[in-house]
């Protein structure tokens, strides 16, 4: 199985535009790539999975056992001509001081060998020193190649070349010159996403044409043919007749999920229907409701502007209909949004307002300790569950006596102590969870959309609704009247 690490010698060196424009590239040439992404992330994910033209998958220490992050590695690598993993920050940072959840720990996991991306920028002989002291940090760590990016004139690009053959035996890759038109436009959580942009498509292309031309593929294709270990064997695990659906905003405002989230949630026995926020005026028919992080704020018009949507979700969650919410999809479920200046009318089903501004609230990893308000069935561990945050909106005016499913062991939430507004069926959170060994989300939560449908199921038809007595019936679409009449 060919592979191939892309890393880098710091943050914002690159790595990202020339993952995106290599996966391009080699899909270009009619091989199927399997990218993955190291860490938490939705971003960068959605880019390479249109690059490459399959789903990208993250691999994260901090959710996953060495184990598990193997047998996701080969469960998706099988049937793929080359694997191709964007590594997050420098190639040695992480939280660990021992380096246990760096990129370097990842790449000597799956034996993959290692293409350095160093911003050149400023710098000519100094480069060697550098790339050498990289290479012999970790034993394990085999780099086999660097890409210069942000490379000036053609002499910096040639004293560069000179100092990496004189010094070092480790081979340049390519090189890419300092092109404002190759980034992908950037905000205050990170790179604007792909269902944001008209031309993403040529955004790409664009992309691999210029890493065509300053790398040389086929050296890095044999480069990643280097890799002697062949994809192991993934385990299978068992799925469940579906049984039951769940519906699931995706959308310019709701675009984060994480792939093998779905599977599991599919292994689980649920349907996925997926509907727009945006443009819907109804609900899918379904017996859950599964809002995931996003961009709420830049498309608050649009989502304010859809009422008759707005009106459906909240009549659906007073009633009891089961729902999850992460960071966007809880800002979304607040009375308001307010962001640069306007304030946006949302759902109105958490009694609190959000406020977007310029600084991060919660930012990182995230430990989350269960309180006895946390709705799900209970977990037989009692470790803290493993999550992320990375949220620029705080809640104001929160309700008094407001429920919250998560105590912060680690991380800030919503106020710096708790996490998870509960409401009735409804758990919505900043932190984002992912469906690992260390916690299957998943699966717990289709179990409560289970035993929430066979409780309503037991009671007398009369029993079975109870809305918000601050909904109107005058402001329910025709779609959400008749929910009210068909729920008795």
């Amino acid at each position: 199985m060919r592979r191939l690490f892309i890393s880098a010698t710091h943050k914002s060196s690159g790595k990202t535009t020339i993952s995106l424009g290599l996966a391009a590239a080699l899909a270009a040439r009619g091989l199927a790539v399997q990218a993955f992404k190291k860490g938490p992330d939705y971003i960068d994910p959605m880019w390479l999975a249109r690059a490459s033209g399959r789903p990208c998958y993250n691999l994260d220490f901090n959710t996953q056992s060495e184990s598990e992050i193997l047998a996701t590695f080969n469960r998706a690598a099988r049937g793929a001509d080359i694997a191709l993993i964007e590594g997050n920050k420098g190639l040695h940072d992480g939280l660990d001081p021992g380096g246990s959840d760096s990129s370097a720990a990842l790449a000597a996991l799956l034996e993959a060998p290692v293409a350095l991306v160093v911003d050149t920028e400023g710098m000519t002989r100094g480069i060697a020193p550098l790339v050498l002291g990289y290479a012999a940090f970790d034993p394990r760590v085999q780099i086999r190649g660097v890409i210069l990016n942000k490379v000036g004139l053609a002499r910096q690009e040639g004293k560069l070349r000179q100092a990496l053959e004189r010094y070092t035996d480790i081979p340049v890759l390519g090189a890419i010159g300092r092109d404002e038109g190759l980034r992908v436009e950037e905000r205050h959580l990170g790179l604007t996403t792909p269902g944001e942009i008209d031309g993403w498509s040529r955004c790409i292309e664009r992309t691999r044409d210029v890493v065509a031309r300053g790398i040389d593929i086929d050296r890095l294709i044999a480069l990643a043919g280097a890799a002697e270990r062949r994809v192991g064997p993934a385990p299978i695990e068992p799925s469940l007749a579906p049984d039951l659906r769940i519906a699931v905003a995706r959308d310019a405002a709701f675009g984060f999920y994480y792939q093998d989230d779905f599977e599991a949630l599919r292994r689980a026995g649920a349907s996925l229907v997926f509907f727009d926020a945006l443009r819907d005026q109804k609900l899918p028919d379904a017996d859950a409701l599964f809002i995931g992080g996003g961009f709420p704020e830049t498309q608050a018009a649009a989502l304010a502007a859809n009422a008759p949507l707005r009106a459906e979700i909240r009549c659906a969650i007073a009633g009891g209909l089961p729902t999850y919410a992460e960071c966007g999809g809880l800002m979304y479920l607040t009375r308001s949004i307010a962001w640069r200046g306007r304030s946006y009318e949302m759902v109105g089903v958490v009694p609190a307002d959000t406020v977007v501004g310029d600084r991060p609230q919660g930012r990182g990893l995230v430990l989350l300790e269960e309180t006895q308000d946390a709705p799900w069935p209970r977990r037989a561990e009692q470790n803290a569950i493993p999550a992320h945050e990375f949220h620029y909106a705080a809640l104001t005016n929160v309700a008094p006596g407001c429920r919250f499913a998560y105590r912060m062991r680690r991380g800030y939430g919503v106020d710096g102590g708790r996490d998870g507004v509960v409401i009735g069926n409804l758990l919505a959170s900043f932190s984002h969870l992912r469906d690992t060994s260390r916690h299957h989300w998943a699966r717990r939560f289709v179990a409560f959309v289970r035993q929430t449908r066979e409780r309503r199921d037991a009671k007398p038809t009369a029993e079975r609704l109870v809305v918000d007595p601050g909904l109107r019936p005058a402001t329910l679409s025709a779609g959400a009247r008749s929910r009210l009449r068909s729920a008795g």
